[in-house]
């Protein structure tokens, strides 16, 4: 179900969510956070959808803004969407028009969930400092994504410069099957130390260089990378290869969605690696409301030590 409420403002779309509830039955008890998304007019079915989709996991109170002309006389229009229009949320859309939209922080601010953690999401258009942005003051978890940003790799590169407890991005999030595949190599016979790390993947994908960093890190071991042209891998990570006495293992996708495992003595092993939707990422990243600190370390510390000896970081 979904309720328009044109020529609008806060307190009437408080009032209209109680409406909502008393009428319809639909509770807010048990709502785990709010999810604030700021996102643009042509993408905001997306990440509706996205969001919708994740409620089944996280159920929780969804705040779309979408700022309109800045010129045009003050206005505020929204709609409510509940029921099969919601998934296991509550979506609140903001249409704020010149002025109504001047204080976005005010805008949100009375129809937060009291007590509950504040989730902010940027999917495309994302402020320079996301943790001192007028929304991202209210939030606990700041999430962007460095795949949408016009240069994702300048925007990573500038992800430690910014960085604030409570940030992370969708380019480090899409790294989780490689991360556990990988930890489980070493996990495994020979018990072999690396010696050295290759890392390969295409030019739009940001999580080749957060692999990589993640990887000189943990492993504390020199660290080859670079983005490979369009025409040899057209998108996403392609390879990682580990160097250890015994020979090399080899995690490389021949295609995407498709990974091959290769390891000395072993028999190759084909695994399932598509490249993860939005539902998936931001489910992942909802699952936990405390700053992630691997995360921080990857893009400081990590960034630090890899930078001196990468020149694709300059």
């Amino acid at each position: 179900m979904i309720i328009d409420l044109p020529d609008t403002n806060v307190s009437k779309i408080s009032r209209a969510l109680v409406s909502v509830r008393e009428e319809g039955g639909a509770v807010a008890l048990g709502r785990v956070l709010t999810l604030i998304i700021v996102v643009s007019h042509d993408t905001a079915e997306e990440v509706i959808e996205a969001a919708n989709d994740a409620s089944r996991e996280h159920p929780m109170r969804v705040i779309v803004v979408m700022f309109g002309d800045a010129e045009a006389p003050p206005r505020l229009d929204a709609e409510i969407r509940v029921g099969g229009d919601a998934g296991a949320s509550e979506v609140i859309v903001l249409h704020p028009y010149g002025l109504a939209g001047s204080n976005a922080e005010s805008l949100v601010t009375g129809l937060l969930l009291p007590d509950a953690p504040v989730v902010a999401w940027w999917p495309r258009e994302t402020p320079p400092m996301p943790s001192r942005s007028e929304i991202g003051r209210i939030a606990q978890r700041r999430i962007t994504d460095a795949a949408t940003q016009p240069d994702p790799t300048a925007w990573v590169a500038g992800l430690a410069g910014h960085y604030a407890p409570g940030d992370t991005d969708f380019a480090w999030t899409r790294l989780t099957r490689w991360r556990e595949q990988l930890a489980a190599v070493l996990d495994q016979p020979p018990y072999e130390p690396v010696t050295a790390v290759e890392v390969r993947g295409a030019s739009d994908s940001p999580s080749t260089a957060l692999l990589a960093t993640w990887l000189g890190l943990k492993l504390e071991v020199p660290v080859d990378w670079k983005y490979l042209p369009a025409d040899e891998w057209a998108s996403g990570i392609k390879s990682v290869r580990l160097v250890r006495a015994s020979g090399d293992t080899l995690l490389e996708r021949p295609s995407p969605g498709v990974a091959v495992l290769t390891q000395p003595g072993q028999p190759s092993h084909d695994l399932a690696f598509p490249r993860r939707t939005l539902r998936e990422c931001l489910a992942e990243e909802l699952r936990r409301l405390d700053p992630d600190v691997l995360y921080g370390r990857v893009i400081t510390e990590g960034w630090s030590l890899l930078e001196a000896a990468s020149p694709e970081l300059t």
